[in-house]
């Protein structure tokens, strides 16, 4: 399914480890090169790798780091970061997402499906892949207050979901008031469908 952002002011005129974002920083990751600021009230995340409760929220934390942690160019590429330490459970597929209304919908901007973590399919808990970099489309919606959003399902193991969101921003000097991509899935939460088990075929799910 497609699913169609714009940025608000354009609307207005939107047990063991586990793998863990560290690239933007995500809310309030103790693990970043450097930690921000955090917002009042609010203590790092020291469970960051959990995963996420099934009916639960999708992500950790719906509040915002003050700052930006990453400022973002469309059109431009931009690194997405892992910490080296987390159970890799044999790959499987992430989503990259961007949001502009704080993560209640988000649309794709680039996948990496089948082994992410790994240069090939591989059952193994450790990653080969700790770094991603890809283009930012050109037509993302410039924006002082965005969201990025990693989504893993993995391969091997429980059939859990893992999530990081991100706070940037985009700039963007086309004046792009809005981008169209596939929306954003987060399999193996409810309301979502349950992907099992790869079982060696790493196209297990691909369809959804």
């Amino acid at each position: 399914m497609l699913f169609k952002i714009a940025s608000v002011a354009a609307l207005v005129s939107s047990v063991a480890a586990h793998m863990a974002m560290n690239e933007p920083c995500p809310r309030f990751s103790p693990n970043c090169a450097t930690l921000p600021q955090l917002p009042a009230g609010q203590s790092y995340n020291h469970n960051i790798k959990d995963p996420i409760a099934y009916d639960g929220p999708v992500f950790m934390s719906d509040v915002p780091w003050p700052q930006p942690v990453a400022s973002w160019t469309a059109g431009q590429p931009v690194t997405v970061g892992f910490q080296a330490d987390g159970a890799a459970h044999g790959g499987g597929h992430c989503q990259f997402a961007i949001s502009y209304d704080n993560g209640k919908t988000a649309a794709i901007v680039h996948k990496v499906m089948e082994h992410c973590f790994f240069n090939d399919p591989l059952d193994s808990n450790t990653a080969e892949v700790l770094e991603y970099t890809f283009m930012l489309p050109a037509n993302v919606p410039a924006s002082s207050n965005a969201q990025f959003i990693w989504i893993w399902t993995n391969a091997v193991g429980y059939r859990e979901l893992y999530t990081g969101i991100a706070d940037i921003t985009i700039t963007n000097s086309g004046g792009s008031k809005s981008y169209t991509g596939k929306s954003a899935i987060y399999p193996n939460h409810a309301g979502y469908d349950t992907i099992p088990e790869f079982g060696g075929d790493y196209t297990t799910g691909l369809s959804l």
